[in-house]
């Protein structure tokens, strides 16, 4: 049965985190501590108007993304600057987090190129933690 217009207008509505002080765009769905996680797959154009909803209320974002194919291709997607940027993340309940997830495993000590990514696939997703 096909969602009504309402039904995903509050299915996008959900996806946005309102109370989230922070975003942090990651290159897997790490659990990064001890707690209650939700993981929702998300569209391109909603990705955006996440980045664009913390961007627009002027809230804090980082990139943990450690890859250079990585960064460039999820700036390329998101038409926000995502840089490479390795570092130790540590998820609170007010941080929200855009992941960047490939569909396959890549082989061990490969590092992929943009296109390579591309080849393989991704999804887009948004990680929160409630507890």
């Amino acid at each position: 049965m096909r969602k009504g217009r309402k039904e995903l207008l509050i299915d996008r509505m959900n996806k946005i985190p309102t109370d989230a002080k922070s975003l942090t765009f990651l290159n897997a769905a790490i659990i990064t501590a001890h707690g209650t996680f939700k993981f929702q797959k998300l569209l391109l154009k909603e990705a955006r108007e996440i980045v664009a909803e913390f961007k627009d209320g002027n809230r804090k974002i980082q990139s943990a993304i450690g890859h250079a194919a990585t960064a460039e291709l999820m700036t390329m997607l998101l038409k926000f600057p995502v840089p490479q940027n390795r570092i130790d993340f540590v998820q609170r309940t007010e941080d929200a987090a855009l992941v960047f997830k490939l569909k396959k495993r890549a082989p061990e000590g490969v590092v992929l190129t943009r296109e390579e990514l591309e080849e393989i696939g991704y999804e887009l997703g948004l990680l929160t933690r409630s507890a």
